[in-house]
């Protein structure tokens, strides 16, 4: 049973939040007012996402993020903007923040951004017998358009990181998150050519376990069907580099980047390749758009104990 924290100076902001993520689901809400409040929560009993907006008195979100990322580095931090204050959101997400959502498309983006979050941070699963034994630090994966093989290669190369104690708990978070967007955008967008309007509700159903009809129906249609995506994974001690490859039509990516900070904002056009940049070093797509290259160069060294969460 999750435990999500939620962090708003705001009681009637933090009623709204609590509502849209414990209406259906059976996950245990608790609300702070601000960073300061939420690290003596978190000291009695760590949480398993927070949920926090930026501008607070007492502690800001931005000190919480800094705080979190500290000592309590394998929570995921999710922030609520205004339109305000998205730069320091974005710089935030370079802290360790995971994700972000507007306080605008929270109805619609906050249930399943904390879903991805969740499904991505959660290393409960991992067998520290299989970790010990990997020796193999390159990967390469073929894969058919069935979107539930998405965790489970995020959580291999994950194992990969974990066993290697590559880099920080926040990094393979990030890392996690970016390769789940890669990898949602190249089955759905660019193999199954579905508008990119209907990526967070096939994300959504996704993390509740539940199965598109769209994503079904289309692929097994002709010429989808017969598409892949082709991965390759790469980790040494200086760098991490993925490559997450479609064989749909492509795109021209500088033509479709958002223009504006605004533009991200207002629709769902690039927020998910935004966040790839800012949890990458390196973001490159080839001249066709349909194969995306993903480099991080700053790894931090994770230790070798005592990464597990406090109970």
């Amino acid at each position: 049973m999750p435990i999500i924290l939620i962090v708003d100076d705001s009681e009637v902001d933090r009623t709204v939040m609590a509502g849209l993520l414990g209406s259906d689901l059976d996950w245990l809400i608790s609300q702070a007012s601000n960073g300061a409040e939420a690290l003596r929560m978190m000291a009695d009993a760590t949480p398993d996402a927070v949920v926090t907006d930026l501008l607070m008195p007492e502690m800001d979100g931005m000190e919480l993020v800094k705080r979190i990322s500290q000592t309590y580095s394998e929570v995921p931090v999710v922030l609520v903007t205004s339109q305000d204050d998205i730069k320091l959101a974005f710089k935030a997400l370079k802290m360790g923040a995971a994700s972000y959502v507007p306080k605008s498309q929270l109805a619609d983006r906050l249930l399943d951004t904390v879903e991805q979050v969740l499904a991505v941070s959660d290393m409960d699963h991992f067998d520290d017998r299989i970790v010990q034994a990997t020796t193999n630090t390159r990967y390469r994966f073929n894969l058919e358009n069935d979107l539930t093989l998405i965790a489970p290669l995020v959580d291999r190369v994950q194992m990969g990181l974990l066993g290697m104690h590559l880099c920080s708990p926040t990094q393979r978070m990030h890392i996690g998150i970016a390769l789940e967007e890669a990898l949602t955008n190249a089955m759905c967008h660019g193999n199954l050519e579905l508008p990119v309007r209907h990526l967070p509700e096939i994300r959504r159903q996704l993390h509740e376990g539940k199965r598109s009809e769209m994503v079904e129906e289309r692929r097994h249609q002709s010429p989808y069907k017969d598409r892949r995506i082709l991965v390759a994974a790469d980790l040494t001690r200086q760098r991490a580099q993925f490559v997450v490859a479609d064989q749909g039509a492509g795109f021209d990516e500088q033509s479709n980047r958002p223009k504006s900070l605004d533009e991200i904002m207002e629709g769902e056009c690039g927020r998910g390749i935004l966040l790839i940049r800012s949890f990458m070093d390196e973001v490159v797509f080839n001249e066709t758009g349909n194969e995306i290259r993903m480099t991080l160069k700053d790894l931090r060294p994770s230790p070798k104990t005592n990464e597990g969460r406090s109970s």
